[in-house]
């Protein structure tokens, strides 16, 4: 047999396996894709299915429990982070009244020594937008001269008696208070009348009658 037969004895042997071979491939393609197709028949002509509702009553009560549980926990996670929010801008305005005090000092000795007008309007413009700055965060001052003294606001340094004004009545503050909200962040320091001096009287001892004759 000659060299060239032989080679195309080879030939058509490889030819013929490969062609066995790329058919059972696609023999086993069609079986996948046949078994892919019943299941999805399958799953398509199944019925949904349905959920019974609950009816077992402790059951139904856990339920509800559990409903009013998360609602209370909403509601108290809500509540705490408005307190923090409070909390951490108490703070911080905190040390930001030193800076206002000062501020308003500056200014009050400014105008006492004629300061350039230009200079003291641009630095009351700069105090003005500082002051609304703060009350955008609920920081409001508390008024006091000519005020009742109250406890609960006021902070009274010292009494003095007046002429002009009423017992228990402020004369002057020296420093101004301020509240954050409804709640007290700093008591004014005020001075307080005791009233005319007149009026002010010591109350009459009690004579010792013990040994009398």
């Amino acid at each position: 047999m000659s060299k060239k037969h032989k080679n195309q004895k080879a030939t058509s042997a490889g030819e013929q396996q490969s062609a066995e071979e790329a058919q059972a491939g696609q023999d086993r393609a069609e079986a996948v894709q046949h078994e892919q197709e019943t299941v999805e028949k399958e799953v398509l002509q199944a019925e949904p299915a349905v959920m019974p509702e609950p009816k077992d009553e402790a059951l139904e009560m856990r339920l509800l429990r559990l409903q009013a549980d998360f609602d209370n926990y909403k509601k108290r996670t809500l509540r705490e982070k408005a307190e923090w929010s409070e909390r951490a801008n108490e703070d911080i305005l905190k040390e930001l009244l030193p800076v206002l005090d000062h501020f308003e000092l500056g200014l009050k000795t400014a105008e006492q020594h004629k300061t350039d007008p230009s200079v003291l309007t641009g630095f009351t413009m700069v105090y003005d937008q500082f002051v609304q700055t703060l009350k955008k965060f609920k920081l409001e001052p508390i008024e006091a001269e000519g005020t009742t003294f109250d406890p609960h606001l006021h902070e009274a340094i010292t009494h003095m008696p007046s002429e002009s004004h009423a017992p228990d009545e402020v004369m002057a503050m020296t420093r101004r208070g301020y509240k954050l909200g409804d709640k007290l962040l700093r008591a004014a320091q005020v001075v307080v009348s005791s009233g005319s001096a007149e009026n002010i009287e010591e109350k009459p001892g009690h004579p010792d009658e013990e040994g009398a004759a």
